[in-house]
């Protein structure tokens, strides 16, 4: 019986329009399907996801918190891409992560047993911070990580289409190592 392939979410976190963010998350989605992977989009514009809130019955969250979180359950791996705001992740990005909170009964829970990759696009340059706000919240929902992470600096773009062969090849990399690590990490 012949292997499935591993499943690859990426997962933008912009509301822009024409977003960079969503952009790069395109290449390195490419890259994992060039490594064997299916993938899919979820582009968290089109959700309408209210803030989370903890509530004590989750069945009274709107439709759109179970498609993300049915989506994250497909996935053996996910790519989160994420637009700096004053030197961090998006509001829009940490709250869909808040709502990973309700795979905390699944085995394995939360993102227990999948890849993650992280892709931050800064206006200027500096992202780092919201590579690792992305990294300790992963950590937290118990996420294997990929060593590769990338910042994307706003001048690596023109006209809103990244120009920059080296950090193409990068997010084309990190597809690579979570379609690696998700195939790798399916059933743990």
């Amino acid at each position: 019986m012949p292997q499935e392939r591993p499943r690859v979410l990426g997962l933008g976190g912009s509301l822009r329009e024409k977003s960079r963010t969503l952009n790069a998350l395109k290449i390195a989605l490419q890259g994992a399907a060039d490594a064997g992977a299916e993938t899919r989009l979820l582009d968290l514009k089109t959700l309408k996801l209210p803030l989370y809130d903890d509530r004590p019955d989750p069945e009274t969250y709107p439709e759109d918190v179970f498609r993300l979180v049915e989506e994250v359950r497909w996935a053996d791996g996910l790519l989160l891409a994420t637009p700096v705001y004053h030197g961090t992740l998006s509001g829009s990005m940490k709250n869909a992560l808040d709502f990973l909170e309700l795979l905390a009964e699944d085995d394995p829970l939360c993102l227990g047993g999948r890849a993650v990759g992280l892709i931050a696009v800064a206006g200027g340059s500096i992202g780092t911070n919201a590579i690792n706000s992305l990294l300790f919240t992963c950590q937290t929902l118990r996420a294997w990580v990929a060593p590769t992470a990338v910042v994307v600096p706003g001048s690596a773009f023109a006209d809103d289409r990244l120009t920059d062969p080296k950090i193409e090849e990068r997010l084309r990399r990190l597809g690579r190592e979570v379609a690696w690590g998700a195939e790798r990490l399916r059933g743990r």
